[in-house]
């Protein structure tokens, strides 16, 4: 304790300058109404720029008024745009957009690209914007579509493919789309660029009956899950073909942020339990050893020897995680701590040191990020506390009168001294501004996609939105269930191979019981009840119809004289909770393992307790099918 008694006299002191409720007035519904209309002319402020001056370039310089490719030279800003565009009811603009892509983009072109980047913006825009398009039920169907968008993420997908192909399953962070990946590629990969691509590849298994874009992203979850230290803790680079940390320093920000996030997420859109286990650990161990209440620290991996008192920027999205994961009271108090630094800057930097409570040397920028803005729209979901409205009202000022530029939003390079930088993400317009949005429509009485269309929406690690329809999240259900989507044994194909079996579930003192569970995400507590499917025989899948595909059962009951011979036939569809076992464990303490890479710490890269409550986010927290105990547990599901 003796090592982290500074660093705690900081935060305390911290905590008591900043950490308090906004005294503000609270924002009316009317005012939302008014906040929410100006967010809807940030968006198109920043939109009609990049589609006047960048476009078909991949993003907008908003001061010069030009564009640039920052990514793959494909109208990077406009694909990141769509899900927007159909989430504000923009048919004209929408139906434009896509129709325009489906004739002019393609991948064939000779460029090296991010394999994270591509499949979070990339990959990620298209399917979303194609399940919209397709579907009447959101009421954005474009008629004239065939399924271009769908086509085109394929064709990306499979050029993406190559760069999985290494001993570890983990794949390279660069890949030429047309030639693979390069002789003198590098070996070395961030842990969030290796583990946040499974909901993108997922869905496009899903919807292209092809199991081989799941089963390589997964493949890469459990490399590097495998090679998590002794305590459960990831380091924030490894070596794709030795499987070695090269950068030890374990976080829950830069480099890692997003593995946490797509661990829950899986099992939230596919009901994936073994994603959910592996969070389980995962998360109690950054609990354990990151969290010095209400701040995150970094680690080192294998001793937990504090290496990094920084608050960095990309921490912001973790008060949102926890309210998906049911885990309230620290979010609250976490989030309260990230705005006060908000509120000091006008925006949050990059870095935030803890121990001299200033930015951090060389970590000035605010490059329009969306993280606290996300946890600030989950909280106000999650509590409705009117503190959120008062966040975001700030954070809409701030960004109106230090980022807004001639033709759009500018980066801020000191948040000091709000200089303005000659750059604007397309996560601007995929995220920020789409979570603000979707703040202030909550409040002002919401009429969207998100809050009132056929399908609960995830969203991606990049904002994109993704329905769990029966044919994404009851892939692996028996066929039986509601004619559920199932994969022909002759589509299946070779997977890729990693040198992690694929049927290790066991690790440290837990372990995974397979039971029919759906996650409360995918089903609402209302139809949490066993209801009796007839007309579908056990073991044969026939595929979907219409009407099963968007969640409605079409089944003919059988004849009387069919009835009794059937009987035993007939498939009862059953939600299952999923339980937590406890196992006897220390107490709730710092583990501190007298390891030799306790001081090994490489050079950083630049960059890219308490049980959870009861509180749920409307079917989307796993409160009831999730409970952390302690770190040795076990994971049943109830027949």
């Amino acid at each position: 304790m003796k090592h982290w008694s500074p660093l705690l006299f900081s935060i305390l002191i911290l905590s008591d300058i900043f950490i308090c409720r906004n005294l503000a007035d609270s924002v009316t519904r009317e005012e939302a109404k008014q906040l929410r209309d100006e967010v809807r002319e940030m968006f198109y402020h920043a939109f009609h720029g990049y589609m006047e001056h960048a476009f078909p370039l991949d993003e907008l310089k908003p001061l010069s008024c030009e564009g640039e490719d920052t990514l793959g030279g494909y109208a990077l800003t406009l694909i990141d745009s769509l899900d927007m565009l159909a989430l504000l009811g923009d048919r004209e603009r929408f139906t434009e957009s896509v129709e325009w892509i489906g004739k002019n983009l393609r991948f064939d072109i000779n460029k090296t690209v991010s394999v994270f980047e591509t499949t979070i913006r990339i990959l990620g825009g298209l399917l979303s914007a194609h399940l919209i398009a397709s579907d009447y039920s959101t009421g954005m169907k474009i008629p004239s579509y065939d399924d271009e968008l769908l086509h085109l993420s394929e064709d990306l997908a499979r050029r993406l493919l190559p760069a999985f192909d290494t001993p570890t399953g983990i794949p390279f962070g660069s890949v030429n789309l047309l030639h693979g990946v390069d002789e003198n590629e590098s070996k070395v990969t961030s842990t969030a660029g290796g583990g946040t691509l499974t909901l993108e590849f997922g869905v496009l298994s899903r919807l292209t009956n092809n199991p081989i874009y799941e089963q390589v992203t997964k493949n890469a979850v459990r490399g590097l899950w495998a090679r998590r230290s002794k305590i459960n803790l990831v380091g924030a680079h490894i070596d794709v073909f030795t499987g070695e940390w090269t950068q030890k320093d374990a976080g829950i920000g830069t480099s890692i942020d997003s593995f946490y996030e797509y661990l829950l997420k899986a099992f939230l859109l596919f009901g994936d339990e073994e994603c959910l286990f592996i969070f389980q650990e995962a998360y109690e161990a950054a609990m354990r050893y990151l969290y010095t209440d209400p701040w995150y620290v970094e680690v080192n991996m294998n001793s937990a020897a504090l290496v990094w008192p920084l608050f960095n920027s990309l921490q912001a999205f973790w008060p949102g995680l926890q309210v998906l994961a049911g885990d309230i009271d620290p979010a609250i108090r976490t989030h309260a701590a990230f705005f006060s630094v908000w509120k000091r800057y006008g925006f949050t930097p990059e870095g935030f040191n803890l121990a001299t409570l200033s930015v951090q040397h060389g970590q000035k920028s605010y490059p329009l990020r969306p993280e606290l803005i996300e946890s600030t729209y989950w909280l106000y979901k999650a509590t409705r506390d009117p503190r959120y409205l008062d966040a975001g009202r700030d954070m809409v000022a701030s960004l109106q009168y230090g980022a807004r530029c001639t033709c759009g939003y500018c980066h801020i390079s000191d948040v000091e001294l709000h200089k303005q930088e000659d750059h604007m993400e397309s996560f601007f317009l995929a995220e920020t501004v789409k979570y603000l949005w979707l703040l202030f429509d909550l409040a002002a009485g919401p009429d969207n996609l998100v809050e009132n269309g056929p399908y609960k929406y995830l969203f991606s690690t990049e904002g994109h939105l993704l329905p769990a329809t029966p044919q994404i999240s009851l892939v692996h259900e028996h066929c039986s269930y509601f004619g559920a989507y199932c994969i022909s044994n002759h589509s299946r194909q070779k997977s890729y191979t990693s040198d992690i079996s694929m049927d290790s579930h066991e690790t440290n003192s837990t372990r995974l019981c397979r039971g029919p569970v759906s996650s409360s995400f995918v089903l609402d507590s209302s139809s949490q009840k066993s209801t009796s499917v007839s007309g579908l025989i056990k073991g044969v899948c026939p595929g979907l119809t219409h009407g099963q595909k968007f969640g409605i059962s079409y089944v003919a009951s059988p004849t009387d004289n069919d009835a009794s011979s059937n009987e035993s036939e007939t498939a009862v569809v059953q939600n299952h909770p999923v339980v937590v076992v406890t196992s006897p464990a220390p107490q709730y303490q710092k583990e501190v393992q007298n390891d030799s890479d306790t001081n090994d710490k490489e050079p950083r890269e630049a960059g890219s307790r308490e049980s959870p409550t009861s509180k749920s986010i409307e079917g989307l927290a796993v409160d009831q099918t999730f409970e952390r105990r302690t770190a040795d547990t076990k994971l049943h599901t109830p027949l």
